[in-house]
């Protein structure tokens, strides 16, 4: 199924121009504070393709935002203005797919809950990277729920299976690899922090 259908996608799209429009820029200022080509910039804007999680990462680090915080906003409110007593079911919860890996994730949290919380599957052989600049500003922790999980953090590399969990350190260029066979559920829970 193509991805640029999907509803989520096009909120994705929505977001993206917002966030650059609040904060005054171009698409060469996007493109230049991302490393993102404005022409795949202009794309993702028009909903024409969809943004692989690497892109995704280095949007929403351009924005000082999480990926997490950036997909939280595109999906909305799950119900009143403050999402409080919101029941999210699992069969009616966005889920935002790479196009390139394969990688699914789903905001569990709303964009207005005090900690983000996301589950992520990622498939046996897949590689996703994001700059050090995603990660500032932030606490976070990662959670292996099902399959192994290798999690490059810096110099750092963490080998990690399930029940296994981590707290990332100070911001790092950090890749999260299933090296395995078999699908890799995790979760990743991050907070603000006061420093970066």
């Amino acid at each position: 199924m193509s991805n640029i259908v999907d509803p989520l996608v096009e909120r994705i799209a929505v977001r993206v121009r917002t966030e650059r429009e609040r904060r005054g820029w171009t698409l060469n200022g996007l493109a230049e504070a991302s490393g993102v080509s404005r022409a795949m910039i202009h794309r993702i804007e028009r909903g024409e393709s969809s943004p692989t999680a690497v892109v995704l990462g280095k949007l929403s680090a351009a924005f000082r935002l999480s990926v997490s915080s950036l997909l939280a906003l595109a999906e909305g409110e799950p119900q009143g203005p403050d999402g409080a007593g919101a029941v999210r079911r699992h069969d009616e919860a966005s889920e935002w797919r790479d196009p390139d890996t394969g990688y699914r994730r789903r905001q569990i949290t709303g964009p207005r809950f005090p900690v983000e919380t996301a589950e992520i599957h990622l498939p046996a052989g897949a590689r996703v990277s994001y700059p050090a600049a995603s990660f500032a500003f932030a606490r976070q922790v990662v959670w292996v729920l099902d399959g192994r999980l290798t999690f490059h953090e810096g110099a750092t590399v963490h080998d990690l299976g399930a029940g296994d969990t981590v707290e990332l350190g100070e911001p790092a260029p950090c890749t999260f690899a299933n090296d395995g066979e078999a699908e890799c559920r995790y979760v990743v829970i991050r907070a603000q922090a006061d420093r970066p």
